[in-house]
């Protein structure tokens, strides 16, 4: 666990405490290949969701109210729209929680690894494809490109004929240690 977390030096032991800020919670799932390579569980959203359609994400979302903290809401939704079984993931720690300005929320990134290669089952009314890459493309700034909003710095990374962006692109940067904490993500009326 230890040689875990020292590869991955965004990860926190605690979760960041709940605010006047509604929360909901994405796993940000890390698992083994059989290759050796760690590999990220990212999901492509349809364009028929109602908020981040198209976008690249973790599993996640709004809390229900017997998910008792953004632990459970990131594991239940993580088995709802990628068929992931909770019991099948071990919690590493959280990254720091991001304010989207778009959605009013207060998203808590729960880190989590899966022993073994992970049996995914796909929601095809919440995920359109799913996208495992391997974790190590992404600690190299020259994959990455930033463009500026105002005085928001947004990153992008070109992943599998898809774009990776906004809040989960930060995420993923906190993940690997190229990005410090971002508290606030921009506006809505900012975002491409």
């Amino acid at each position: 666990m230890n040689e875990i977390l020292d590869r991955f030096p965004g990860i926190q032991t605690e979760a960041p405490p709940p605010g006047e800020i509604p929360q909901a919670a994405v796993l940000v799932p890390l698992y083994e290949d059989g290759n050796g390579a760690t590999r990220l569980i990212l999901t492509k959203r349809p364009m028929t969701m109602p908020t981040h359609a198209g976008h690249l994400a973790f599993p996640g979302g709004r809390p229900d109210d017997g998910d008792g903290g953004p632990v459970g809401t990131a594991l239940r939704e993580a088995q709802e729209e990628v068929g992931l079984d909770p019991s099948t993931v071990e919690i590493l720690g959280f990254l720091p929680a991001i304010h989207t300005v778009e959605y009013s929320l207060m998203v808590v990134p729960v880190v989590g690894w899966i022993d073994g290669v992970p049996n995914l089952r796909p929601s095809s009314r919440e995920v359109d494809k799913v996208l495992e890459p391997a974790v190590e493309i992404f600690t190299h700034q020259d994959g990455w490109r930033f463009e500026m909003w105002r005085t928001h710095k947004l990153w992008f990374f070109d992943l599998e004929g898809e774009v990776l962006w906004g809040a989960t692109a930060h995420m993923v940067r906190q993940l690997v240690g190229l990005e410090p904490p971002v508290t606030r993500m921009p506006p809505r009326d900012l975002l491409p």
